[in-house]
């Protein structure tokens, strides 16, 4: 059993698709240090200083505190401000995404359309090219030496 799991977890796919994990985790920090460092405090700049975060409803009457964190500390809260937070980060990790893969197809695009020289033909080939143009010029000859054999007979 011990063998079979080596050769599973050896095979190309799956240390692709783990090389992809480790990839995709250390991109993700990436953008997500973009969005919460770079493109959130451009946009709290933008409308004033407005964060999101602290913006809460209070479940219970022992709810007085005016900040998120206190409140939690003294009851049951409705933290929609977070929700809004991370629905918004969600929406520009995707377009980040979004223009990174298209940026990355245009390029694929420009590759695959750059004409490439044909492949050079194996000897094999050259070898059967040269046989089929030997034939090519050899069969009128043939013809007329099969044509001329059966008129004289």
């Amino acid at each position: 059993m011990l063998e079979e799991f080596k050769k599973f977890a050896l095979k190309g796919n799956v240390v692709d698709l783990a090389v992809g994990v480790v990839i995709g985790a250390a991109f993700g920090a990436i953008v997500s240090s973009m969005v919460a460092d770079v493109i959130m405090p451009v946009i709290g700049a933008i409308t004033g200083g407005l964060d999101f975060s602290n913006y809460f409803i209070g479940l219970s009457k022992a709810v007085t505190a005016t900040n998120l964190a206190d409140a939690k500390k003294q009851g049951a809260v409705l933290a929609y401000g977070s929700f809004l937070t991370i629905t918004l980060n969600f929406a520009i990790v995707a377009f980040v995404l979004f223009i990174v893969i298209r940026l990355m197809n245009k390029m694929k695009a420009k590759e695959e359309a750059a004409p490439s020289s044909p492949p050079k033909p194996t000897k094999d080939q050259e070898l059967l090219t040269e046989i089929r143009d030997l034939l090519a010029k050899g069969a009128p000859k043939a013809a007329a030496a099969k044509t001329a054999s059966t008129k004289s007979k």
